[in-house]
């Protein structure tokens, strides 16, 4: 995939290539080991991120990249071997250092919810490895999908805690 800005960025959530579940990812339950809804939401997120030109070839040539400061995931619906996912992603919120991102990994051809994942991402000067703002050129790019995604109904699940349920 080229890391350069696409075209105008539709006002829909970014989606990722379908990816299959690896056998080895199976864990003694049956199902995918909640470590690899991890990898799979990762390579959704770097796939994004090659869109907005802050891939692999950033770091290479520009020596930026980013860090995951926070996650959370909600486990859903279990996703079984031979399973094709799609992760559908938002991005919510940015500024000049921090990018706001909601997943929802979806069972690609029957459409369910299996899990969501929210982060915040870091821009890191990778020479110094120190948080950085964006260059301009980036911020622009990520201020047209942000505004872009903005458009779009927010999914249910956004800002979430952890907590037990309250007992009323």
């Amino acid at each position: 995939m080229p890391e350069t800005a696409a075209s105008a960025p539709q006002a829909q959530p970014f989606r990722a290539s379908i990816m299959q579940i690896e056998p080895q990812w199976i864990d003694y339950n049956g199902h995918l080991n909640m470590a690899y809804y991890n990898v799979m939401f990762d390579r959704a997120i770097d796939q994004l991120w090659a869109e907005l030109g802050i891939g692999p070839t950033y770091m290479k040539e520009r020596h930026g990249s980013t860090f995951t400061a926070e996650c959370h995931v909600r486990y859903l619906r279990e996703i079984h071997l031979g399973d094709p996912v799609q992760i559908l992603v938002w991005l919510l919120e940015a500024d000049d250092k921090r990018l706001h991102t909601f997943e929802e990994m979806r069972h690609a051809s029957e459409g369910w919810l299996s899990a969501t994942s929210e982060n915040m991402s870091l821009h890191m000067d990778m020479n110094s490895r120190k948080v950085a703002p964006f260059p301009p050129d980036i911020s622009e790019r990520i201020a047209a999908v942000t505004k872009a995604h903005s458009a779009v109904s927010r999914p249910e699940g956004i800002g979430r805690n952890v907590a037990m349920p309250s007992k009323r």
